[in-house]
C-alpha cells in the first residue's frame, strides 16, 4: 500500500499552488465532469473555487451539491492529496477573484488578469468543506 501523508501534511499540501483537477458527477448520462481549476485553501477551511454561476461545472456541482478536487505533484517522487465533500455556491466578491489570480499568476499577473476579466454578475465562489481525504507520497518509506 502506498505511503499516506498526515493530516498536516496533506493540508499543507493542499494549501500550496497546484492547478486542482475538480471532478463532479454531471448527471447528464455521461461520466464525471472533470476539469482543471484555480483554487485556495487553508488549513482547516473551505477549498474555494471561482467560476460563472452558467458554467457546466457550477450547474453540476449545485445539482450534486458536492465535489471532488484532485492536487499533484508531477515531480518524482509523486504526491497527491483528494479531498472530497458538501458545496455551497455564494455570490463572488472582487478580493477573492484578486487572491486566487495572485496567488496563480504573482501579484502583477494576477492584476493585469483581473483587470482584462473584470468579472461580472454571473460569477460565483463554490466553497467546499472537505469531508474525505485520500493522499499519497511516494518519497516515504
Amino acid at each position: 500500500m502506498p505511503p499516506s501523508m498526515s493530516q498536516a501534511e496533506r493540508e499543507e499540501f493542499l494549501a500550496a499552488v497546484h492547478v486542482g483537477v475538480l471532478s463532479v458527477a454531471s448527471g447528464d448520462g455521461r461520466g464525471p465532469l472533470a476539469i482543471p481549476v484555480w483554487y485556495t485553501y487553508q488549513p482547516g477551511g473551505t477549498v474555494n473555487v471561482s467560476t460563472g454561476r452558467s458554467t457546466r461545472k457550477a450547474r453540476a456541482i449545485e445539482a450534486a451539491g458536492r465535489f471532488s478536487l484532485c492536487a499533484q505533484d508531477e515531480r518524482p517522487p509523486y504526491k497527491y492529496v483528494t479531498v472530497e465533500g458538501p458545496a455551497v455556491i455564494e455570490e463572488s466578491n472582487a478580493p477573492e477573484r484578486l487572491e486566487l489570480a495572485r496567488r496563480y499568476l504573482g501579484t502583477e499577473g494576477g492584476d493585469a488578469f483581473i483587470a482584462a476579466n473584470p468579472g461580472s454578475a454571473d460569477d460565483v465562489l463554490i466553497r467546499m468543506t472537505p469531508e474525505r481525504w485520500l493522499s499519497v507520497d511516494y518519497g516515504r518509506s
